[in-house]
């Protein structure tokens, strides 16, 4: 008679567990209802090349002239670069080089940026696209701007008038202060206020009354992913004729800059920005092809 509460009281554990399991089929095991998170796609690159190499030796000769005058060890340094520091060459790295010529002195670097998304959720493509974004913005471009003639406001401003909420009127030699915190909320027609093109003149916008205006700032097409490219001629005041053209262009998750440069011997040469734009540009397309092979 004992035999039998005891198969009964076995029965009753073995419904017990039944239900048990059935209760976490449905839900209630907190573990068993947690969404499963599928990983962004990294980005195309795992590592970068090797700055001071990725340039080759005849493209140097054509961006460094002076170099070519040099003795031959002299010259050898010049062609080899000097690379940036960094930490962690998987995720960035740079090189530099100048050259003295008789009548200016070239200098160009490069730098090279792998990007990685620490967030599942981000792909490394988008955190580059992220980065890159910044440095557009930075430069007082923006892609999405929607090109228009300058606004009434743009206008007084250009004559020193005084802006709206701003309580003093503009001096037209801080332009490059004043752009860069005015960019976001009047973009220009091709993305190139003072700040970006390095405009100094008072002459009529789009006019060919000076270098600067004839080759303003923008947004570059068919390089990489996106691009822009920022011309900073001398500033306003300024004795040097320094001329500087910067080309970065995002391709997946590396954001590359391409900074060239000319300062010449005499005050009173003025560097081509044409043909340092010209020649930015060209290497800034062979470093997308290399880096795409």
């Amino acid at each position: 008679m004992a035999y039998v509460p005891g198969v009964a009281l076995l029965a009753a554990l073995a419904v017990g567990c039944s239900a048990g399991a059935d209760g976490n089929a449905n839900g209630t095991d907190s573990k068993a209802g947690t969404p499963t998170v599928t990983p962004a796609p990294p980005g195309k690159y795992l590592t970068l090349p090797a700055p001071c190499r990725a340039v080759p030796r005849s493209t140097l000769k054509d961006l460094l002239p002076g170099a070519a005058e040099l003795p031959g060890d002299q010259q050898d340094k010049v062609f080899r670069g000097s690379a940036a520091v960094t930490y962690d060459t998987d995720r960035k790295v740079g090189c530099n080089w100048k050259a003295d010529g008789p009548n200016a002195t070239r200098s160009l670097s490069i730098d090279l940026e792998r990007v990685v998304s620490y967030d599942p959720a981000v792909s490394d493509d988008d955190r580059a696209d992220t980065v890159y974004a910044k440095k557009e913005k930075a430069a007082g471009l923006s892609s999405s701007a929607t090109p228009g003639p300058p606004d009434e406001k743009d206008k007084k401003d250009e004559k020193g008038e005084v802006s709206e909420g701003s309580g003093k009127a503009k001096d037209p030699a801080d332009g490059d202060a004043d752009a860069d915190a005015t960019d976001s909320a009047d973009p220009s027609p091709s993305g190139s206020d003072n700040a970006s093109s390095g405009e100094s003149t008072g002459g009529t916008p789009g006019s060919s009354s000076s270098p600067e205006e004839a080759l303003p700032s923008r947004i570059l097409d068919n390089l990489g992913d996106a691009a822009f490219l920022q011309d900073l001629p001398k500033k306003a005041g300024s004795t040097a004729q320094h001329h500087t053209v910067s080309v970065v262009f995002r391709t997946s998750n590396v954001v590359v800059t391409v900074r060239y440069a000319e300062q010449p011997a005499l005050v009173t040469q003025v560097p081509d920005g044409k043909e340092l734009q010209e020649k930015a540009q060209a290497l800034a397309r062979k470093l997308a092809e290399t880096l795409s092979e």
